[in-house]
This record gives structure tokens, C-alpha cells and sequence, in this order.
């Protein structure tokens, strides 16, 4: 069985059609991701000032 070069195994993705193979395959050296929080936190500088901010919005 040749590699027909669809470049679907060199998208870095956990599965994924292989057409030569006509199956699925799970790739087991992909990367995971880590779920990064981002946002306002108590310790940024204009916390405060910015959930004061908010909380006017919604009891408007």
C-alpha cells in the first residue's frame, strides 16, 4: 500500500482517515493541548475597576 499523499497524517491530529489504508488511525505522538485560561483575574491591575464596570452593565 503506497502513500498517496492526501498530507492528512501530517496534520498533528490524534485521528484521522488514512485514504491509502481506507481506515482510521489514532496517532499516538500528537501533541496535546493544555486549556490555557485567560481573562480577568484578581490579580490584574484594573480588576476591580473593570467588575465594577460589569456588574453596572448588568443592573442596568
Amino acid at each position: 500500500m503506497d502513500c498517496i499523499n492526501c498530507e492528512n497524517c501530517k496534520l498533528n491530529a490524534k485521528t484521522y482517515f488514512c485514504l491509502a489504508k481506507n481506515d482510521f488511525v489514532i496517532n499516538t505522538q500528537a501533541s496535546t493541548l493544555e486549556k490555557v485560561r485567560t481573562g480577568w483575574k484578581k490579580g490584574v491591575k484594573e480588576y476591580e475597576s473593570h467588575r465594577r464596570k460589569s456588574r453596572k452593565e448588568v443592573e442596568v
